[in-house]
């Protein structure tokens, strides 16, 4: 709910404040702390997600707005980059940005 409809919904219900700001929390879904995958590598998508999972979030809603990256419309693409330390795995995940609709 948008700031507006929040404060209107818990006024005419005569609700605590935070339940205003608990209604304008975007939903998650199959969020953080489910079976761990246990071959290696895909444990290492795993491991990122928990990890940066919450700050990509915050970073694609900052520049994009409250919405979603589509699984569905979506190309990856993997690629070696070479490097003297050891080379490189270069994953680029492209989805289509689906802003949250009101219906």
């Amino acid at each position: 709910m948008s700031a507006e409809e929040a404060q209107a919904v818990t006024q005419l219900l005569g609700l605590e404040p935070a339940v205003s700001q608990a209604l304008q929390q975007i939903p998650t879904k199959g969020s953080l702390g489910r079976d761990v995958p246990v071959d290696p590598l895909i444990y290492r998508f795993h491991e990122i997600t928990q990890v940066y999972g919450t700050t990509l979030k915050a970073i694609i809603q900052e520049m994009f707005g409250d919405g979603i990256m589509s699984a569905i419309d979506f190309e990856m693409d993997v690629q070696r980059k070479e490097d003297p330390k050891g080379d490189r795995v270069v994953v680029t995940m492209s989805g289509k940005f689906l802003p949250y609709r009101k219906w």
